[in-house]
């Protein structure tokens, strides 16, 4: 019997239809037999800016700061993203230049309208974001140690690395314990070494240290030998030396050709393996303050601090061939401080609202310490996150 064409057309019609319907809380048979929800949709990304010294001077520390960044973002979305949404982080190199920091922010904003933004690697370039951030009312999680990113206080800016403030009266307070009395200050005229500086001759009298010399070398510089000599010419005990740039190296290696004859003592900024190897000779002896992923074990084998960092050092060790340095752990703490917080939002949350609940993190292990943010407290460290380096044959000790 033949079908009414009719009746055909209808029934074809019904069949492309139904197979142009969303399969909205459809069910289909797993392997394992249970039922698996289809869902419509794949969820909207989660999208972060992140602004990097990759180039230019701080490209020592920017570079362990990208690459820790792109591992745990892989990481993050092979267990699921944050809540089903994937994580996508734009990265953006700042070259080391202010200017071109100015340059990064306003296209993470405007262009890719991020929800948040991870930089930059160095104070300088961190505070000229400001204005940007302000303007779009995003939270920033800077990377920079300089007292201004939080002292300076703007509710929108965190800190994951120990300020100046933390870092400056913890090595004083070694140098008064060793009898130290005298010193020379040398810095770089960028805002890191500027900070420094200011801390020192702020907090050096209440450890009885005198500052008997005060020497300064712009970023780029590729010889220290004149202010180094000015300081030997004083009656310095130590040698104080504030960069965070590569310039450091030069420092220690101008130092041990003048044979100095006094230790060198440095920040938290040299806390890097490109120290060691551009310093050779120089490097032996050289102390200074950080925190402890350079040796894990500092945190207390254990501890859910080693437990944190020996898994973020030995997965980071295998994607890249060398062990991170503390740079890799302040990138690592910014991205999960920020992924932490949103993963307590409902969906569609505001940059507003997810500057709230990182301003409620209490108690985050990470790399570099244990955080707590308070609505005073934006960089939530503490001098017990902090340990003494001293670089004997080549490597990292620690000094008890």
């Amino acid at each position: 019997m033949k079908v009414p064409i009719h009746r055909f057309a209808l029934a074809l019609v019904l069949i492309v239809a139904l197979a142009m319907l969303p399969l909205v809380g459809c069910t289909t048979t797993s392997d394992d037999g249970g039922e698996d929800t289809v869902t419509d949709e794949a969820k909207d990304p989660i999208v972060i800016g992140a602004v990097i010294s990759i180039t230019g001077g701080y490209s020592g520390l920017g570079e362990p700061e990208k690459n820790a960044i792109e591992m745990e973002v892989a990481r993050i979305n092979e267990a699921g993203g944050i809540n089903g949404h994937e994580l996508e982080v734009i990265i953006e190199d700042d070259a080391t230049d202010e200017a071109q920091t100015v340059t990064a922010t306003s296209k993470l904003i405007e262009q890719d309208e991020v929800v948040a933004i991870i930089g930059a690697t160095g104070t300088g370039q961190t505070m000229a974001m400001r204005g940007d951030i302000q303007r779009a009312g995003i939270p920033q999680l800077s990377m920079a140690g300089g007292t201004v990113v939080t002292g300076d206080f703007d509710p929108l800016v965190f800190q994951t690395p120990w300020s100046n403030t933390l870092v400056v009266p913890f090595l004083m307070q070694h140098l008064q314990d060793e009898g130290i009395t005298r010193i020379g200050v040398i810095a770089d005229s960028g805002g890191f070494g500027k900070d420094g500086v200011a801390n020192i001759e702020g907090m050096v009298g209440d450890y009885g240290i005198t500052i008997v010399a005060n020497e300064t070398f712009n970023p780029g510089d590729t010889d220290m030998t004149a202010q180094l000599t000015k300081i030997k010419a004083t009656d310095a005990e130590a040698t104080v030396m504030w960069t965070a740039g590569s310039e450091a190296a030069i420092i220690a290696s101008n130092a041990e050709q003048l044979q100095m004859g006094i230790p060198l003592y440095g920040s938290h900024g040299n806390a890097r393996q490109e120290f060691i190897d551009g310093a050779g000779a120089g490097a032996e002896g050289f102390m200074f303050p950080a925190g402890k992923v350079l040796l894990p074990e500092a945190y207390g084998e254990g501890t859910e601090g080693f437990e944190v960092a020996t898994d973020f050092v030995d997965r980071y060790t295998d994607e890249f061939g060398a062990a991170p340095s503390t740079f890799a752990g302040h990138a690592y703490d910014a991205l999960y401080l920020i992924v932490e917080a949103a993963k307590t939002l409902d969906e569609g949350f505001t940059s507003a609202e997810l500057r709230d609940a990182i301003e409620a993190t209490d108690a985050f292990v990470g790399i570099g310490g244990t955080f707590s943010f308070s609505a005073e407290d934006h960089n939530g460290l503490t001098a017990d996150d902090l340990v003494l380096y001293k670089v004997e044959n080549g490597e990292w000790v620690l000094v008890e």
